[in-house]
């Protein structure tokens, strides 16, 4: 399989996402944007069990820069895009946005360092995983 190094992935504002006023709470742009990650990596054939259980191995997000343009609001239907930017040894980045009909609601820098599943401790990525990077 080829890399993905563009991805889109759709999710929908459910009422438990969003505050009094029907705004979508910030930190759970984080959870879409993690779950476009994730859903990425399972596009690829990897599964995050695989991951921890035959790799010994977990994704954990190292650093962000995130900007937040826009609210959404309950029922809405989002667009989580995600450019794989950069890949090194034991990390790599994203450039995602969330959209609401092409129009920029949340911009974020992610990147994304591969570790150890049992000690936490920084490794470098599979290279099963890098090839499909690359």
């Amino acid at each position: 399989m080829a890399a993905i190094k563009h991805f889109e992935w759709q999710v929908r504002v459910y009422y438990e996402d969003t505050d009094a006023g029907g705004v979508v709470y910030h930190s759970n742009y984080l959870n879409f944007m993690e779950r476009a990650r994730t859903e990425w990596l399972r596009q690829m054939g990897f599964e995050q069990t695989y991951l921890r259980d035959v790799l010994n191995i977990v994704f954990v997000v190292h650093s962000m820069q995130i900007a937040f343009k826009k609210p959404a609001r309950f029922n809405d239907l989002l667009t989580i895009t995600s450019n794989l930017d950069k890949t090194g040894r034991g990390s790599f980045e994203f450039f995602q946005k969330i959209t609401i009909n092409q129009q920029i609601l949340v911009e974020a820098q992610v990147k994304v360092a591969c570790v150890d599943a049992i000690c936490f401790k920084p490794v470098g990525i599979p290279e099963q995983i890098r090839l499909k990077m690359e």
